[in-house]
């Protein structure tokens, strides 16, 4: 696992021990990544938010293309090791806020995030669970755009949100959706 594009380029991760935590694959963040770019134009400034973060690739390969920070939530011991590790190895400190909870015992945001990025387990409907309450408590922009990685069976409908676009990937399915405007 690496860091695919950007200021870190190239640079190893290290993924969390274990059989808890499933990483996304290269190719499926080259994929995830691109279709953001497209839509996005540039990363920089943004505050991004790595939910269920596991190993922060997500974010890291966020703030490695310039986003400003990124808040990195992640409740697996294991996995906040690792991490932990990969934001040192970057040097990343200053740019990254680690909260050791469970993404759905986030409180109301204090700041919205431009970007926000899930890659929950499989099959465990746990990504529609979290965007619900995030919209609920203020974590969703009217502007923001929201990547989510499930199983290529799975689908995500939550109240308030659209589907942008839907991608399969190998065994993985891309959504990307935007608030609705109301």
């Amino acid at each position: 696992m690496r860091i695919i594009a950007g200021e870190w380029r190239g640079r190893p991760l290290r993924a969390p021990e274990g059989e808890t935590t499933r990483p996304t694959a290269d190719r499926t963040r080259e994929t995830l990544f691109s279709m953001l770019t497209s839509r996005l134009g540039s990363f920089e400034g943004l505050l991004v938010a790595d939910l269920f973060a596991g190993s922060g690739a997500l974010g890291l390969e966020a703030l490695s293309r310039g986003a400003e920070k990124a808040i990195l939530v992640e409740r697996d011991p294991a996995a906040l090791r690792a991490l932990r590790g990969n934001i040192a190895a970057l040097r990343a400190q200053q740019r990254c806020d680690v909260r050791a909870v469970s993404v759905l015992a986030l409180g109301p945001a204090k700041a919205a995030p431009d970007l926000l990025l899930l890659d929950p387990p499989y099959g465990s409907g746990a990504g529609a669970v979290a965007l619900d309450k995030l919209r609920r408590h203020g974590w969703i922009a009217p502007g923001a755009w929201i990547a989510a990685e499930t199983s290529r069976d799975e689908e995500i409908d939550v109240k308030g949100l659209e589907a942008e676009t839907v991608r399969d990937v190998g065994k993985a399915r891309i959504h990307l959706l935007r608030p609705v405007v109301e």
